[in-house]
């Protein structure tokens, strides 16, 4: 969630780490702050609210001249988002300063045992307690570096800790367990920050720091630790995408720019999926095919968006493979005591691949000896380093907080993933997997037909832009799409909206159908005739009660054309598939209803980028 910079190096650390924090403003937050090393003594500011108001506050009184500094956007999990709980945080006596992305579990008892010692913490937060204790180590006489190993150490929970200590002014030190934090390597300089975004502007060079590291950053270099002080190795890494591809490029939101970049982002997740002889290939499976062939069960757990792609998976992996597949919320997964086994493929969806609660229900998997699947979009995250395998999205930065490319991009790579298991296993003909391959490979065009005709899908949002609710439906494959439909129209309008199984309207939802009440219809392809037939039924029963009635069908369905007061109409594709291009109508729509309500797109209210804490 929260965004952490940090900067040592010959350039003014103010602009680096403001500008390194407007940069992660995408992962939600509701306040920001920094913190400057200066002449032996700290130079700090904070401010509630967007990043905006800490700029003010350090224009209207500058803060001095540092190379050295960092700064942090909050999202509030102890204590209201006020100046107070902003960070940074610092020590009794100000000479630490502290920023901190998580939640440290055992504060409370540490903060008894601090007050007790006689210090004063007037803030509401468990990061004020770290930063006393660092401070208190290092006026003890440890170095910043060793006071942080001793504080990371008798820490509980999932945090990032990035400090400077007045007296030391040419260094930052960090701390990392459960929580995302990268370093940039530059020349003469170094970085640290929750995401390559951060720094992308000065260097492309990074190292991805394992689980229960800290790191320490001059101007000569990085020095990289256990907690117990024991050398430690950081694996380095190139960033292939550069600032450009953080931009607007012209649109008015990340998200709307994300929303059209789909057939670029699914056309180069596709790249390189082929061996010379016209197999299938996936990144990194470290997982042998004698084991895949004894995979008897796939549980597969997402949370948010990454969960209704889930679903879908549910419907190609067993269609493909004939393997039992389960769909878990990752909140749920672990407290429910599930059953598994050597034989069970534990697939986790994530974007960012730091999602707290995916991390540890992958954790409690391996414990139980499961084999586990990543699939996600963030190189060297640490859900992939920590699964036994991982197929990379590749759909590049997505900034805007909803995810839509994202979202497009890990169906590819679940059908990817339920066809190689198809090849390994056997279970499908080496022509039919291809074919599926070539008919996913043609869906950017798909895509692009939806995208040309955007206008139509904008003047319906704001047509509509004044509705109260509004309800998705869906069947079979479609069912996801009507979930995500809705997902995206409570994340970016604050709108009430549902989306429910179409089979399901008889048993209640039907109740909340009134006169002009909107409601989407994701109509299954012809060839499924039952199906489509059955999801006919249901938009007459909702245009029976006065619902208005926005059908999303194929060209050549001429069946719904007398039940849609609106119709979309959607490239034809394979069922399977059609969730990549009925989403995209769906995105768009609540992209335009939100901006037409004046509503901040990118960033909506309450909500993060990427949820690092349970």
């Amino acid at each position: 969630m929260c965004g952490i910079v940090g900067y040592v190096g010959p350039q003014q650390a103010q602009g680096i780490v403001i500008e390194g924090l407007r940069r992660l403003e995408y992962r939600g937050y509701d306040s920001a702050g920094i913190a400057l090393v200066d002449g032996g003594r700290l130079a700090t500011d904070k401010r509630a609210g967007k990043l905006a108001n800490l700029e003010k506050a350090v224009a209207d009184t500058p803060l001095p001249a540092s190379t050295t500094g960092i700064g942090h956007t909050r999202w509030a999990t102890h204590g209201a988002p006020n100046d107070r709980n902003a960070h940074p945080h610092v020590g009794q006596d100000g000479r630490v300063a502290l920023v901190h992305n998580g939640i440290i579990e055992n504060f409370a008892a540490l903060r008894a045992e601090l007050e007790e010692a006689g210090h004063d913490l007037c803030s509401e937060t468990d990061t004020e307690v770290a930063a006393h204790l660092l401070e208190r180590e290092v006026a003890g006489g440890a170095s910043l570096t060793e006071a942080m190993q001793h504080v990371a150490a008798r820490l509980e929970g999932a945090f990032t800790l990035v400090a400077v200590d007045a007296d030391d002014p040419d260094r930052v030190v960090a701390a990392r367990r459960n929580s995302p934090l990268v370093v940039g390597l530059g020349e003469g300089e170094n970085f640290l920050a929750s995401d390559v975004a951060a720094f992308i502007e000065h260097t492309r060079e990074a190292l991805e720091l394992g689980q229960d590291q800290v790191v320490t950053i001059t101007r000569e270099g990085v020095t990289v630790t256990d907690f117990h002080g024991s050398p430690a190795e950081a694996k380095p890494y190139h960033v292939d995408w550069d600032l450009s591809a953080a931009e607007k490029g012209g649109y008015d939101w990340f998200m709307r720019k994300e929303i059209f970049e789909q057939p670029t982002a699914i056309a180069d997740t596709l790249l390189g999926r082929h061996d010379k002889a016209g197999a299938l290939q996936l990144d990194e499976i470290r997982i042998s095919e004698e084991e895949l062939r004894e995979v008897d069960k796939v549980i597969i757990i997402a949370s948010g968006t990454s969960f209704y792609a889930g679903l879908v998976a549910k419907y190609a992996i067993e269609h493909w493979t004939r393997i039992a597949c389960e769909v878990e919320l990752a909140s749920e997964f672990r407290y429910r005591d599930p059953i598994l086994t050597r034989d069970t493929l534990v697939v986790a969806i994530s974007q960012s691949g730091e999602t707290a609660d995916t991390l540890m229900a992958i954790r409690h998997a391996r414990e139980q000896r499961a084999k586990v699947l990543a699939i996600c979009n963030t190189n060297g995250s640490t859900i992939p380093r920590e699964s036994d395998a991982v197929i990379y999205t590749h759909a590049g930065p997505e900034i805007g907080v909803a995810s839509t490319k994202g979202y497009t991009t890990q169906l590819v790579a679940c059908y990817l993933l339920g066809l190689y298991l198809a090849q390994v296993r056997g279970t499908r003909f080496g022509d039919e997997i291809a074919q599926v391959v070539h008919e996913i490979s043609r869906t950017p065009e798909k895509i692009q037909q939806v995208l040309d005709g955007a206008e139509e899908i904008y003047e319906l949002a704001r047509e509509l832009a004044g509705s109260r609710s509004v309800l998705f439906l869906g069947r079979h494959a479609g069912y996801p799409v009507a979930l995500e439909g809705a997902l995206k129209l409570k994340e970016l309008a604050y709108i009430h909206a549902e989306g429910f199984a179409a089979g399901e309207l008889k048993h209640g939802p039907i109740a909340l159908v009134e006169e002009g009440l909107p409601v989407f219809c994701v109509v299954p392809p012809q060839g499924r005739d039952q199906l489509h037939d059955k999801m006919v039924s249901g938009i007459q029963e909702v245009r029976a009660r006065g619902a208005r009635t926005i059908v999303l069908a194929e060209e050549g369905d001429e069946g719904v054309t007398s039940y849609a007061d609106v119709l979309v109409r959607l490239p034809k594709v394979p069922t399977l598939l059609q969730p990549l291009v009925a989403i995209v109508p769906l995105q768009l729509f609540a992209c335009e209803l939100a901006t037409h309500k004046g509503l901040d797109v990118d960033q909506p209210r309450n909500l993060a980028k990427s949820v690092t804490v349970e």
